[in-house]
């Protein structure tokens, strides 16, 4: 990893996953949508392969980054997430779970984490979107070490612009602007996942309490709108480019079906 990272007092780097949406959009599932199976992995030389869920891949790249703790905020009734991960031994990682408070987008989610991230340095993806490739954290964190950056995105080519937040950088790489599912749009490119520094995860906590009883709450709040008042704050957010692919959301039932297809494509 850069210089940089190595030479400076680091702090902890813990992971951060939101897991408490209803999958409303991709239909009757048998379990949660982070736990649905699209691919497969090693488990044993007894049972030699067994099914891949969701959430497991965007863990694994965690924990390539060194990340060994992650809090999963749930909502009530997804207890199938924590009895099938269990404490994070099958990833060589310490689980926590907190349950989600208010429930007005993801930013209000993870602010569940709070009392025990405020401290750290964060690495943040959707447990129900894949992504690529492997090393898209330490990327990340490289990114964040050099430049001393609050936040990092790392940054996907968007093939559907209207579903996703939509980036506007300037030559060096900073965020200038971030569209929210444009309904047309020039730009090109999209995130998936971010780390960020105590700095934002302040910025956000206050922000939240600000408001949380306005007129804005009468609709979902998203992680963009947060980083865009971030970047209207003077915080330093980048992003970075991390893969020359989009990425997968499982969240509706097409996309769910594309993910696995291109799994069983990629595993034949």
């Amino acid at each position: 990893m850069n210089d940089k990272l190595d030479r400076k007092p680091q702090l902890e780097v813990v992971g951060l996953i939101p897991a408490a949406g209803r999958a409303t959009r991709v239909g009757p599932l048998p379990c949660s949508k982070e736990l649905f199976p699209v691919g497969f992995r090693v488990m044993s030389e007894e049972y030699n392969a067994g099914p891949k869920v969701v959430c497991h891949y965007l863990l694994e790249k965690m924990r390539l980054a060194g990340v060994t703790t992650a809090y999963i905020v749930l909502r009530e009734g997804k207890w199938d997430i924590p009895a099938y991960l269990g404490d994070g031994n099958m990833l060589g990682m310490h689980l926590a779970y907190l349950i989600m408070g208010l429930p007005y987008g993801v930013p209000f989610t993870i602010d569940q984490a709070y009392p025990f991230a405020q401290n750290a340095l964060v690495a943040f993806g959707f447990p129900d979107i894949l992504i690529d490739p492997l090393d898209v954290f330490v990327q990340l964190l490289s990114r964040q070490a050099l430049n001393d950056a609050d936040v990092v995105l790392g940054m996907f080519p968007a093939d559907r612009p209207h579903k996703v937040d939509m980036l506007e950088l300037d030559d060096n790489g900073k965020i200038k602007k971030i569209l929210i599912k444009p309904r047309q749009t020039s730009l090109q490119f999209t995130w998936a996942v971010a780390v960020w520094t105590p700095v934002f995860t302040h910025f956000l906590h206050k922000y939240l309490i600000t408001i949380k009883d306005s007129a804005a709450m009468q609709q979902e709040l998203f992680m963009g709108e947060v980083f865009q008042a971030a970047i209207n704050e003077g915080l330093a957010v980048e992003a970075v480019r991390v893969s020359s692919k989009p990425f997968l959301d499982i969240g509706t039932g097409d996309d769910l079906m594309r993910a696995v297809r291109r799994c069983i494509k990629e595993q034949d």
